[in-house]
């Protein structure tokens, strides 16, 4: 997994509450391989309907940071909503609110959700819409949003979640932190309880 340390990047605003990850992701393209390339379904449906989606806007191309509204990724636990975004080049999403499942698979695949109070978000997609093309830097290790006006917005994370982006580990490097202790485990068992181990005595 990428580590998540400092980003420097235009931001979207996105002025839209309960947004679902069939919204994200819609169903169909879950049967594609991620390899397909997820981000070329982000905001599908959503796109075709309106010709100036705000992702399709020229200022915003490019961009790696969405600002939202509240219960952003609420619906069904799609993990591909986050490889949509992570494909599309979001790697921060910034909104008053997440739905749980969808916060706990972005951290799993390095993408920040930042929860800031309503009105800050708010002001904040204002002034993106103001200036389109603006960038907004997300500093993780100090836990601040600095705005386009160089103002420095702090918020909260959990510890465990912000070493594992920082670091970059995802659960498969996260057990193999403990490979000496597996290793010295199965070691044990093969020689004192060999009938365990397959193909053993």
């Amino acid at each position: 997994m990428q580590p998540f340390t400092t980003l420097q990047a235009v931001a979207v605003p996105l002025a839209v509450a309960n947004i679902d990850t069939d919204q994200i992701l819609p169903a169909r393209f879950l049967k594609k391989p991620r390899s397909a390339g997820y981000g070329n379904f982000l905001f599908h449906d959503e796109r075709r309907r309106s010709e100036a989606y705000p992702l399709d806007v020229p200022a915003y191309a490019g961009a790696g940071i969405l600002v939202t509204d509240r219960n952003f990724g609420c619906g069904s636990s799609r993990e591909g909503a986050v490889y949509a975004l992570v494909d599309g080049g979001i790697r921060c999403v910034i909104a008053p609110s997440f739905g749980d499942i969808f916060a706990s698979n972005a951290a799993k695949n390095g993408l920040l959700t930042v929860t800031l109070p309503e009105d800050v978000v708010a002001f904040l997609r204002a002034r993106l819409a103001a200036a389109p093309g603006a960038t907004v830097t997300v500093d993780l290790p100090a836990q601040t949003v600095t705005d386009p006006d160089g103002a420095a917005i702090p918020f909260e994370i959990d510890p465990f979640k912000k070493r594992c982006l920082v670091e970059g580990l995802d659960d498969v490097a996260l057990t193999l932190e403990h490979a000496a202790a597996i290793a010295a485990f199965e070691a044990r068992v093969a020689a004192e309880e060999p009938w365990r181990v397959p193909g053993g005595a």
